[in-house]
């Protein structure tokens, strides 16, 4: 892949964060871009930087995800890159209460379940088509009072593996992509709750975090970006998890 002229991107979370930033680097790379999310006023934003489509749409919900693929009946959408994720509660799984609980798996994995039975039957039958779920390193690693959150980012690594031997018969790709701690408003906001927690200063929960990284960071919005474009220039990548963490490790 030299570029992504003539092919169209749906990336879902798209109004902020993660999702604007693929959503850019995709239309950068000349691929029409769908954006898709809850908030007009955001995926506005993220139109005038990439262009494209902007579709309001709770993913989490079967009869608005129906509505979204009947208003794209007229887009080929070969690119779907699910990224809509919540971080959920920052509590011991014994406080976390069950709505708490179902919120998370359903706007991290039923979202993705809805706009893949959505969105892959097109591309199983032009033979062609690529799938990027969003993980994180959280689901392959110990992060305390954060059970909600890392249980379905592990579901989502699980789906996609399974997914893969489902449509790579059919030439569509599926793949996960695993982030680490990525610096944005989530992180400051975890970063703050623990510095509560623990007493500590803002700075110093950070710099407890980061120490588990083999570069001594956290990942960069537009590092994420790149690592899906990347994914996009493999053709034999299907089934896959990229590891993309800063070299995160388990505490």
């Amino acid at each position: 892949m030299t570029g992504l002229t003539g092919r169209t991107a749906l990336v879902t979370g798209a109004g902020n964060g993660l999702g604007r930033a693929v959503a850019v680097a995709l239309a950068r790379e000349g691929a029409r871009v769908v954006l898709v999310g809850r908030t007009a006023a955001t995926l506005n934003d993220t139109c005038t930087l990439t262009g494209g489509r902007a579709e309001v749409c709770d993913v989490s919900d079967p009869a608005s995800v129906a509505t979204l693929a009947s208003a794209l009946a007229d887009e080929t959408v070969s690119i779907l890159v699910n990224n809509a994720g919540i971080a959920g509660p920052v509590k011991p799984l014994w406080e976390v209460e069950p709505a708490e609980w179902d919120e998370v798996f359903d706007v991290n994995v039923r979202s993705v379940y809805l706009m893949c039975r959505a969105f892959l039957p097109p591309m199983i039958e032009r033979g062609a088509g690529d799938v990027i779920n969003l993980a994180s390193v959280s689901g392959k690693r110990p992060l305390a009072r954060r059970t909600p959150y890392t249980a379905s980012k592990m579901a989502i690594l699980g789906l996609t593996r399974t997914l893969a031997y489902e449509a790579g018969p059919y030439g569509v790709t599926v793949n996960s992509l695993s982030p680490g701690p990525v610096r944005g408003p989530r992180m400051a906001r975890n970063f703050a709750l623990e510095a509560e927690r623990t007493g500590s200063s803002v700075e110093a929960a950070e710099e407890a975090f980061v120490s588990r990284a083999a570069l001594h960071r956290l990942v960069e919005e537009d590092e994420v970006a790149a690592a899906v474009l990347a994914m996009l220039r493999m053709p034999g990548l299907c089934g896959a998890d990229i590891d993309l963490s800063a070299g995160m490790v388990a505490p």
